[in-house]
């Protein structure tokens, strides 16, 4: 059973940085997407980012040009750099990973306020 750990979340001004992490244990095999989303009260889980092994990546469009997703394969780890922080992106933050020939899983969310 993949467990993941996420870490990062606070609160933080408008125009502020904050830099999440997720590490992922316990997977018997590689894991392929690496990914963040988001749920805010009373809207549905969005997407974020997401990071193949090899690197590519893909943003929401209200996150392109503030947002950074990295990742470690060596260390099963994701990152996602977040820079001129809005309210808007209050929210739950969910790490999400996909190993070859397992299942999706889904870290337990940590929160990000952005609040004056």
């Amino acid at each position: 059973q993949v467990q993941l750990v996420e870490s990062g979340g606070g609160l933080v001004q408008p125009g502020g940085s904050l830099r999440l992490s997720c590490v992922a244990t316990r997977s018997r095999f590689p894991i392929t997407d690496m990914g963040w989303y988001r749920q805010a009260p009373g809207k549905e889980r969005e997407l974020v980012a997401t990071i193949t092994r090899g690197g590519r990546t893909n943003y929401a469009d209200s996150v392109k040009d503030r947002f950074m997703i990295s990742r470690d394969n060596a260390e099963n780890t994701i990152y996602l750099q977040m820079n001129s922080l809005k309210p808007e992106d209050t929210a739950v933050y969910y790490c999400n990973v996909k190993p070859i020939y397992s299942p999706t899983y889904w870290g337990q969310g940590t929160q990000v306020t952005v609040s004056s």
